[in-house]
């Protein structure tokens, strides 16, 4: 399964220009299970996730952060919303999303959106997560990570039974496949919260990858990003241990979207591409 995690920088920048060229990155990628973060919806019924489901011949799901306004002040428009979004070779069997806790003065209404994909022989948890970007702000990003795991097990222990065509109660990993969960932690791998993924058997797929090769998803070649700090690496595909036969196992890992698409570069931040084992 090649998994593809992304920020797509919601409307700052050129975005209609970026919209073709991160629809031109998806299509090379040809990826079965993509998470997105920062992704826009219009008044006039247009949604960026939409629109790439539809040209790619993907499913799709989306979901609305939690305060608008405070993302709306930035670009002066109050007519178009942010929001999560999962597309997907396979249906959407169910999504929910969970508004992330923080402090008002931090609040801008990131969330977590939770989807279960029905991919043949099992259906797949997948998950895909915006954290808090406040600076110094790893006490917060803590207590979210504590909540999305909560939500990510809600997922594990909850199936489809296909049978009855209703969400079933039943043992966890009733899916052979591991939950995989995706999205922009705005921490590095050393930080603390994002140890508690590790601690919880969230592997961080880059941690199998070559050494040497490039990982930060945000890097100061690329002209969106402000400043002269040094290469980050804040994105992560993170699976769950592995089910029977090694599902979920991470086979390969690198980066995309780290160069323009005919001199339009994408966003702001590279995307991270993974291929799982199965399903």
């Amino acid at each position: 399964m090649r998994v593809v995690t992304w920020n797509l920088w919601w409307r700052f920048g050129p975005w209609a220009e970026r919209q073709k060229a991160v629809l031109a990155v998806l299509r090379e990628l040809r990826p079965d299970a993509v998470g997105l973060q920062e992704v826009w919806a219009a008044d006039d019924g247009g949604n960026l996730a939409e629109w790439l489901a539809g040209e790619l011949g993907l499913h799709w799901a989306w979901a609305a952060y939690g305060a608008p306004e405070r993302w709306q002040r930035r670009i002066g428009d109050d007519r178009v919303v942010i929001g999560a979004a999962v597309l997907s070779r396979w249906p959407v069997l169910e999504q929910a999303a969970l508004r992330l806790p923080a402090p008002a003065a931090l609040d801008d209404g990131r969330i977590a959106l939770r989807t279960t994909l029905d991919a043949p022989g099992h259906p797949v948890p997948f998950c895909t997560v915006h954290l808090t970007s406040a600076p110094h702000a790893s006490a917060v990003r803590r207590s979210q990570v504590t909540a999305l795991m909560d939500f990510v097990d809600r997922t594990v222990d909850r199936t489809v039974d296909r049978t009855v065509g209703r969400n079933a109660d039943r043992p966890r990993r009733g899916s052979a496949y591991p939950p995989v969960l995706t999205g922009d932690f705005n921490a590095g791998p050393g930080t603390d919260e994002v140890r508690l993924l590790t601690a919880r058997g969230f592997t961080d797929a880059w941690d199998l990858a070559d050494p040497a090769a490039p990982s930060a998803t945000l890097d100061p070649a690329n002209p969106h990003i402000t400043g002269d700090g040094p290469p980050q690496r804040v994105d992560y595909v993170r699976p769950g241990p592995p089910g029977p036969g090694g599902l979920g196992r991470v086979r390969a890992v690198r980066r995309a979207g780290d160069a323009p698409v005919d001199g339009v570069w994408p966003s702001d931040h590279f995307a991270v591409v993974a291929d799982l084992e199965g399903p």
